[in-house]
């Protein structure tokens, strides 16, 4: 039945004389999410996103990637009535009804958009006359301006629109408006949560991922790949750099206190990445850090690995607690294989008993015991690094 949708958007509306450039984003991210899918046809209306279908596409796939894609506040699945002359209006209103509604025993209410503000009856006179209209054409049917069991949409532009369906989107920014940052991905359940809440800020993403065999398994990789694949059906298509960090990890382990090593190879983990980044033309870091979740993530842990970063760090997660992370990896699909019991580095090497409270003096004293080989291994890892292309 629908041909046609509405995009709604809130936030962009807001950007005044730069307006123009966020629509243009959200146009172009909404038909990269499209074109696997048909030839559909994206424009942008006043105040909207308008997407005319191919005569063959599969609406439940289309709803699903228009609901991936951030800067989307509400999809309008819509028909398009041609003329705007008052009877053709009415006319298609009460079609739309009919053939929407073969049972019609609800309470209604009509809601009016007048785009064009040339067009002779105002938006409460267009609502007031539909409602008769479809009140006499449909008797069954009872008006409810309070609490309608169906809205009855009405939008008035060069052509009009009429829906009743409005099924929410993600909000927040089109990607790719706000820069490029890096994410460090691991197979746990918060960093791809991570990446897709600072997606949603607008942000476009690279990712990198340590990995150590043997004591990490292919099966481990795999699974970090795969949790990319799923955050880059928002994030979209993004780098995944695979740094082999096991001569480092070891290294360390061999050199410094025990209790300190989640904190060292943290650092060296930032270090790198921040190298990533510069090649990816990013502005910041990225992590799945929340305040006082694990030792490497107390106040005095984040301050300690903040402090040989360049880059800003950003922490979409850094106020929430485990359950609420959960309860957005279960609704981004990213949940069910980060419990995978397939281990990455951190866990591997983690110790014992490790600092919560880590005194920078006596960390970087504990690091001057790497120098003799510790730059040429990270310059190493670096060179060795492997690149996955993701989406």
């Amino acid at each position: 039945m629908f041909k046609a949708f509405l995009l709604k958007y809130a936030e962009i509306g807001l950007k005044g004389n730069n307006r123009y450039l966020f629509e243009n984003a959200l146009r172009d991210r909404v038909r990269e999410a499209l074109a696997p899918l048909g030839e559909f046809v994206v424009s942008k209306e006043q105040g909207r996103i308008f997407i005319e279908c191919p005569e063959v596409y599969d609406y439940e796939e289309s709803v699903s990637a228009l609901k991936k894609v951030f800067g989307i506040w509400s999809i309008c699945p819509v028909v398009v009535i041609e003329s705007s002359e008052w009877d053709s209006l009415t006319k298609g209103v009460g079609d739309y009804v009919e053939a929407m509604y073969p049972e019609r025993h609800f309470t209604f209410k009509v809601e009016a958009k007048r785009a064009d503000k040339n067009y002779p009856r105002t938006s409460p006179e267009i609502c007031i006359e539909m409602g008769a209209y479809l009140l006499k054409r449909f008797p069954e049917m009872k008006v409810d301006v309070h609490n309608p069991s169906v809205r009855i949409t009405v939008e008035v532009r060069t052509k009009s629109y009429v829906y009743s369906i409005v099924i929410p989107g993600l909000g927040g920014m089109p990607v790719g408006t706000n820069g490029k940052a890096m994410l460090l991905l691991s197979g746990g359940i918060d960093s791809p949560v991570a990446g897709y809440m600072i997606s949603k800020r607008g942000v476009s993403m690279a990712a990198t991922y340590f990995h150590a065999p043997p004591y990490t398994s292919d099966r481990a990789k795999q699974k970090v790949v795969d949790l990319a694949d799923k955050i880059s059906k928002y994030t979209g298509k993004l780098n995944l750099y695979v740094v082999n960090f096991t001569d480092i990890q070891l290294y360390i382990y061999e050199q410094c206190p025990h209790e300190e090593l989640t904190i060292i190879m943290r650092r060296y983990m930032m270090k790198i990445a921040e190298k990533l980044a510069e090649k990816e033309n990013c502005l910041g870091l990225v992590t799945g850090e929340s305040i006082g979740q694990v030792a490497s993530q107390t106040m005095h842990s984040l301050a300690a690995t903040n402090e040989v970063c360049t880059l800003p760090v950003y922490r979409p997660l850094i106020a929430l607690d485990k359950q609420e992370i959960v309860e957005i990896a279960q609704r981004i699909d990213t949940f069910e294989i980060s419990i995978q019991p397939f281990e990455d580095c951190c866990t591997i090497f983690v110790a014992k008993h490790p600092v919560t409270k880590p005194n920078l003096k006596t960390i970087r004293h504990s690091e001057m015991k790497l120098q003799d080989k510790i730059d040429e291994l990270v310059e190493t890892a670096l060179n060795t690094v492997e690149i996955i292309p993701i989406g």
